[in-house]
């Protein structure tokens, strides 16, 4: 049983790895298609398609960890491994915030507070988000500023005294994971504060249905629904994500084990790769285009056949 463990998670990563390619590929050709089409494409869809790019190459990159991981230790130089860890955060910071700005965007355009200060950020909720993703960059600054002097540390062997070379390698190291655990942690903050504030609203919205005497079947509820359901997935999923990326930083030194890493790029990938597909049926437009393409491809298989 143990040595099929590589064998299984292998067959794992490649299935996760197609259908988050695939989930991705779809949503970005879908918008890109009706961007050409209509010579327009709306705020959501851009953030959808910037989204399911960034997460195209962070699977891309998710792979080739995966394959030096198992196949050939010794794939890359200390070089290559540099760039791809670094194109491994850029991707995966804007996988983590442009998400997060999508949860926000739902926010502001589907509660309805009568606080003067949301009717503000309400009404400038595009400049929110792009606002927000433009702070955001001072975290990825910072990260690869950390990646690099601890990519150079790891890389390098200095002379002179072995314990204070020692300790200032744990420093470096140390210092990564503290501004990693900021940068999952403010996002999953701002994601969980929006989540809360969607169901505070949903609430206040199904009383005063109740008090005119309407069911709660309305258009409005089910907007809310559906915005809570893609944040809840993105919460959940980017649980999974956050503590299989702390885990496997804090245990690559104690935990050299091929089989862990695998296990922990397995759960990883999850993220990238599920939910996009709950992206797909939670958008009306992606969803239909998604069945158009299914019964297209059935009728294809019959001709085949």
């Amino acid at each position: 049983m143990i040595k099929l463990l590589p064998s299984i998670l292998s067959f794992l990563e490649i299935v996760e790895f197609v259908l988050g390619y695939f989930s991705n590929s779809f949503i970005a050709l879908v918008n890109c298609t009706d961007w050409v089409k209509r010579q327009k494409l709306s705020y959501t869809d851009r953030i959808l398609t910037a989204l399911a790019v960034s997460r195209i190459i962070l699977l891309w990159v998710t792979v080739f960890n995966w394959y030096e991981t198992v196949f050939d230790p010794a794939f890359c130089n200390s070089e290559l491994r540099v760039i791809v860890h670094i194109a491994w955060v850029v991707s995966n910071h804007f996988s983590l915030w442009l998400a997060t700005s999508l949860s926000i965007f739902y926010l502001l355009k589907i509660t309805n507070f009568s606080c003067f200060s949301f009717l503000h950020l309400k009404r400038k909720a595009k400049r929110v988000v792009v606002m927000m993703l433009w702070w955001s960059l001072v975290f990825l600054i910072c990260h690869l500023a950390l990646v690099s002097a601890d990519e150079k540390m790891q890389m390098n062997e200095y002379e002179g005294n072995v314990t204070w070379v020692t300790n200032l390698k744990n420093i470096v190291h140390l210092a990564h994971v503290t501004v990693l655990t900021f940068v999952y942690f403010i996002p999953f903050t701002i994601s969980l504060t929006a989540f809360v504030l969607l169901i505070f609203s949903l609430w206040k919205h199904l009383k005063r249905m109740q008090i005119s005497g309407k069911g709660s079947q309305d258009p409005s509820s089910k907007v809310h629904v559906r915005a809570m359901q893609t944040v809840i997935s993105f919460l959940l999923l980017f649980v999974i994500h956050v503590l299989t990326q702390m885990i496997r930083v804090w245990s690559s030194i104690t935990l050299p084990n091929n089989s862990v890493l695998m296990l922990f790029q397995v759960l990883g990938i999850l993220y990238p790769s599920g939910h996009s597909l709950i992206l797909i049926w939670e958008n009306k437009k992606l969803r239909l285009a998604f069945l158009s393409f299914l019964w297209k491809l059935r009728c294809w298989m019959k001709k085949r056949k």
